[in-house]
């Protein structure tokens, strides 16, 4: 199997985490009442295919890694996908759902970031615009998940037994 760069490891963990961010956004929207609220987590779980689509796009034009980025990107998946599962027990409501979700969102984020960074020192335009494009999407994740957070905890009444 074809060693990896670290931007080529990032670029796996970024696949990852989207694939990891479609199971998760279902499983909030399970726990979640408010349509609105679903709705934005469906629109996530959309954009995150389309992510997980860029992703493996850009890798498959990197010669000879595409198998190695993959099986690291399932790794990733499954790492997050663990925490998803401890994080999320089964008393989770749709706020637990929320609060795990911004967690996950900030690190993707913080992912996506990482990878254009490198893509641009390294000068590898198609990792670069993958991430171009996906910082703005994460951005407004990390923002979305935030306020529908803040809104079902307005809800909640402080003062009730949890």
């Amino acid at each position: 199997m074809a060693e990896l760069t670290q931007l080529d490891e990032k670029l796996a963990e970024v696949l990852g985490l989207a694939q990891a961010a479609q199971q998760s956004t279902k499983k909030v929207a399970s726990l979640v009442e408010d349509r609105e609220v679903k709705d934005t987590l469906k629109q996530m779980r959309e954009e995150a295919a389309e992510t997980e689509r860029r992703c493996k796009e850009a890798a498959a034009k990197l010669d000879g890694k595409k198998t190695a980025i993959n099986k690291k990107a399932k790794e990733t998946k499954t790492e997050a996908s663990e925490m998803m599962s401890t994080y999320l027990g089964d008393d989770a409501d749709g706020l637990d759902g929320l609060e795990f979700l911004i967690m996950a969102e900030a690190g993707e984020l913080g992912h996506v970031e990482i990878v254009r960074q490198m893509a641009g020192k390294a000068r590898n335009k198609d990792v670069k615009e993958v991430a171009d494009w996906a910082l703005s999407v994460q951005k407004r994740h990390f923002d979305q998940t935030r306020k529908a957070a803040l809104k079902l905890a307005k809800e909640e009444d402080p003062n009730e037994a949890a």
